[in-house]
């Protein structure tokens, strides 16, 4: 069976609004502004566009503020086609930490990662259901580091609980994540290098610990770490090999004469 190619599908929905002159009505949950950034390029002039800020997972009332307000700034400075709207949701922890817990020792990515994707495609498709939108999506896809296979799935089903559409994407695709990393460089974006989740945070401060502590260690720590095994160090001797300039037991110097041996009388 051949994998769907989401961003395509994307593509043929964009083309038959265009051709019927439609431009609907779309919230677009996004995670943070960097993310949105080519998300937003790409999809403001096909759609009337609102921003729906919801991220239960992010791990410091601190940090949500940050993102948030990053993104209204990025919607106040980026030259988009038509006005994008902003939908700031509540910062509600307290939701993430009971839909984590017996999913505390989850790998990254795997099923804890899941259900955080359908605890807030869930609350966008609500959000957008009570607004009369015309259809939702979400900025996740744009990550090479998550699946846009799980994401479509997750919003395909909640969307047919609630009887709105699914906008289908993959946002990572024809360069989509090049482009993001330039618009975030261009206007000056926060970037953080963890999704928000404190799962997240701690694997990547593990992963910066142990870089740190390779690159602080002597070079010929390394070198010894990485050798083959029964690989021997420079210089070091095959067992049975004599010491350079060491001899043998009754072995005599170079040079060194043989003592003569005098006749013994009769």
């Amino acid at each position: 069976m051949n994998a769907r190619n989401y961003q395509r599908e994307l593509e043929a929905l964009i083309a038959e609004n265009e051709a019927s002159g439609t431009v609907p009505r779309l919230l677009l949950h996004v995670c943070c502004a960097p993310c949105s950034s080519w998300c937003l390029e790409y999809l403001a002039p096909h759609f009337e566009v609102t921003v729906y800020y919801y991220n239960p997972n992010i791990d410091s009332a601190e940090e949500y503020r940050r993102r948030a307000e990053e993104e209204e700034r990025l919607l106040r400075e980026m030259k988009l086609p038509r006005p994008v709207g902003f939908l700031r949701g509540p910062y509600e922890p307290e939701r993430f930490a009971e839909m984590a817990r017996g999913h505390e020792k989850d790998a990254e990515g795997g099923a804890r990662c899941s259900l955080c994707y359908e605890q807030r495609l869930r609350k966008t498709a609500e959000v957008a259901k009570k607004g009369n939108y015309d259809c939702f999506t979400t900025t996740l896809t744009i990550s090479p580091m998550k699946r846009a296979d799980v994401l479509n799935r997750i919003g395909e089903q909640v969307a047919k609980e609630y009887q709105i559409p699914f906008l289908p994407s993959d946002f990572k695709k024809k360069d989509g994540y090049r482009r993001s990393t330039e618009l975030s460089k261009q206007y000056s974006l926060y970037r953080q290098d963890y999704c928000g989740c404190r799962y997240s945070k701690a694997e990547t401060m593990r992963k910066r610990a142990e870089k740190r502590e390779l690159e602080q260690k002597k070079p010929e720590q390394r070198k010894t770490e990485q050798r083959e095994p029964g690989e021997r160090e420079s210089g070091q001797r095959e067992p049975g090999q004599r010491e350079p300039g060491k001899r043998e037991p009754g072995q005599r110097e170079s040079g060194q004469r043989k003592q003569a041996r005098c006749p013994v009388p009769n």
